[in-house]
């Protein structure tokens, strides 16, 4: 599933309304913390592409496939954005008044893992969230593909 964003920050309001609206499709109650988190997640990575590179992107969020419960237990969820600019992301540590500059920190510490890679012009940046740690990759590794719906 995804989502064509527009160079806006008002675009972010959009785009957590839409994963919210993906969720709830899936069974997955809207105030349950992994989407409470998915939804923060959705929200810095988004803002981060369309405030930093000033053009549109595009929100994949890709949900398992299969498994049990509603709560999507060690499944795990994937967050993608792709965006026009091909600079790494790097998380930075804000001062303690500091209004912005905690984004990448925020999804550093809520996901299970997270990364990107260049992607065309531009770059993809990723992130899970739900995975069981005995199967937790590290930043730089992408994982296998076919274990999610888009």
């Amino acid at each position: 599933m995804q989502l064509a964003v527009q160079a806006d920050p008002a675009e972010v309001a959009r785009a957590r309304r839409w994963v919210r609206a993906r969720l709830q499709g899936h069974g997955l109650a809207p105030d349950a913390p992994i989407a409470e988190t998915l939804v923060l997640v959705v929200s810095e990575l988004v803002t981060n592409a369309v405030v930093h590179t000033g053009c549109p992107a595009v929100l994949r969020l890709s949900m398992p496939v299969a498994g049990p419960g509603p709560d999507l237990g060690c499944r795990l969820v994937r967050v993608e954005v792709a965006d026009a600019s091909r600079t790494a992301p790097a998380p930075r540590h804000a001062a303690g008044d500091a209004t912005n500059g905690r984004g990448l920190e925020l999804v550093e510490l809520l996901c299970d893992r997270w990364g990107w890679y260049p992607d065309g012009s531009g770059k993809r940046v990723w992130c899970e969230i739900g995975a069981d740690p005995a199967v937790q990759l590290s930043v730089e590794q992408e994982p296998a593909a076919g274990a999610y719906a888009s």
